[in-house]
């Protein structure tokens, strides 16, 4: 069994930053891509940022320049570090880990991001 447990959402002016963090459990390859990805009320869930194993990064045109993802494959750790945050940013922000040799993926329970002032 695969967990994905979030952490670091909360409410943030317009304007600051914030950090999500992501620590994966359980049996996976280790051939595998993390990320973050968020939804809306009535929208389908999109991708913010995800990162392969081997490092290689690819971000949302909607959060380049503004956004860092990083991982730690010793802790099975994703990061999300987001500046200049927006209020379209609002949203449930949700991990995400595709095991890229059973082709099975996995999801978070979800972290909610609430930019407002």
């Amino acid at each position: 069994q695969v967990q994905l447990v979030e952490s670091g959402g909360g409410v943030v002016q317009p304007g600051g930053s914030l950090r999500l963090s992501c620590a994966a459990s359980g049996r996976f390859s280790g051939i595998n891509v993390m990320g973050w990805y968020r939804q809306t009320p009535g929208k389908q869930r999109e991708l913010v940022a995800e990162v392969t194993s081997g490092g290689s990064p690819r971000y949302a045109d909607s959060v380049k320049g503004r956004s860092t993802i990083s991982r730690d494959n010793a802790k099975n750790m994703v990061d999300l570090q987001m500046s200049s945050l927006k209020p379209e940013d609002t949203a449930v922000y949700y991990c995400k880990l595709d095991d890229r040799v059973t082709m099975r993926n996995y999801w978070g329970q979800g972290t909610q991001v609430t930019v407002s002032s």
